[in-house]
């Protein structure tokens, strides 16, 4: 060692910068940190939804009977609609890979094109979104929650139970019933339909009772008739006042109001992500089109939101995961 030189590392070399770790530029490497922070901000908040939904002792809203927005189909398609969205925004992802691909070539024409691609992707998986929040507010029309369990005998002697906390939803269906009417009897029938099993009332007048269907939260394989004191049973376990839809305070389609709550804070956070990476993908579109990036000859702002847009695809997958088919 005596003999050996020592070599000095000037302070330039050690504390002067240079290559950035993995090649990657400043600017895409902030956009990684941001996120990360914005994963573990939606972990937290999904977790937090799976944990309220796995401890809940009460029946949770099946996805199939809430989701049923498929524009003039009077809720025919149980998911459809938001499954239609959710390939919309994969598709958007695609597109902007396109659009990647593109910057890497310098071509300015197929990184304006896959750009515009992505940016009416964006729009339609909004105005998409903003249905599907419509329909969760205003509701099916009406519904209450079952507050005690009730068992109840058809007309044919077959026993079934109903659970504290199934929702009984109306749907916009309107008809006539033709069954005799009994003065002074309460006239309420469970029958089964594609939407699952309906609770109907009859009206006033024997001629003109008009039919409110009602979905339970529950599906009875056959078709079943209650009438008489277990129809009055059935009908006085219901809640004191119906519920329309659903909002921050109320809602129609559980007995837990977390279930909304958790609807709109998670769904809405990420509409609020997604608005942003439209109005950035915008931004990013007008400025290839005026050849801001090919005057600078490089496309990087292109592939800095594309990892922002392939992040807000893949939360949804999360959400639609946990929200509509769990």
């Amino acid at each position: 060692m005596g003999g050996e030189a020592t070599k000095v590392i000037s302070k330039d070399v050690l504390w002067g910068g240079g290559q950035s770790p993995f090649s990657v530029s400043y600017g895409k490497m902030m956009m990684w940190y941001f996120l990360v922070s914005d994963a573990l901000t939606f972990g937290g908040l999904l977790t937090a939804y799976g944990f309220v939904r796995a401890s809940s002792t009460d029946p949770w809203p099946i996805g199939e009977q809430v989701f049923r927005a498929l524009p003039f189909m009077d809720g025919e398609y149980p998911l459809i609609y938001v499954a239609l969205m959710t390939f919309i925004l994969i598709v958007s992802s695609v597109t902007m890979v396109m659009a990647v691909e593109a910057g890497h070539r310098n071509d300015k024409k197929r990184v304006v094109t896959w750009l515009g691609w992505t940016v009416l992707g964006g729009f339609i998986f909004l105005g998409s979104q903003a249905w599907e929040w419509s329909h969760f507010i205003h509701g099916s029309g009406g519904s209450f929650l079952l507050t005690k369990n009730v068992s109840v005998t058809s007309d044919d002697g077959q026993e079934f139970d109903l659970l504290k906390g199934e929702a009984v939803f109306m749907d916009h269906h309107f008809g006539y019933l033709a069954e005799p009417w009994i003065e002074g009897e309460p006239q309420v029938s469970l029958v089964e339909s594609d939407h699952g099993v309906k609770l109907v009332e009859m009206g006033e007048h024997p001629h003109e009772a008009e039919l409110h269907s009602l979905t339970l939260n529950k599906y009875i394989a056959n078709e079943v008739h209650v009438s008489g004191e277990d129809a009055l049973k059935l009908w006085n376990a219901r809640s004191e006042s119906f519920s329309f839809g659903a909002n921050m305070h109320d809602n129609e389609y559980a007995i837990q109001q977390s279930y909304a709550n958790f609807f709109f804070f998670i769904t809405g956070f990420h509409g609020f992500h997604v608005f942003s990476g439209v109005l950035i993908n915008l931004i990013i579109f007008i400025m290839a089109y005026r050849g801001v990036f090919e005057r600078r000859k490089h496309y990087e702002m292109v592939e800095k939101i594309g990892l922002y847009w392939h992040f807000v695809d893949l939360v949804w997958v999360f959400v639609f995961t946990f929200f509509y088919l769990i």
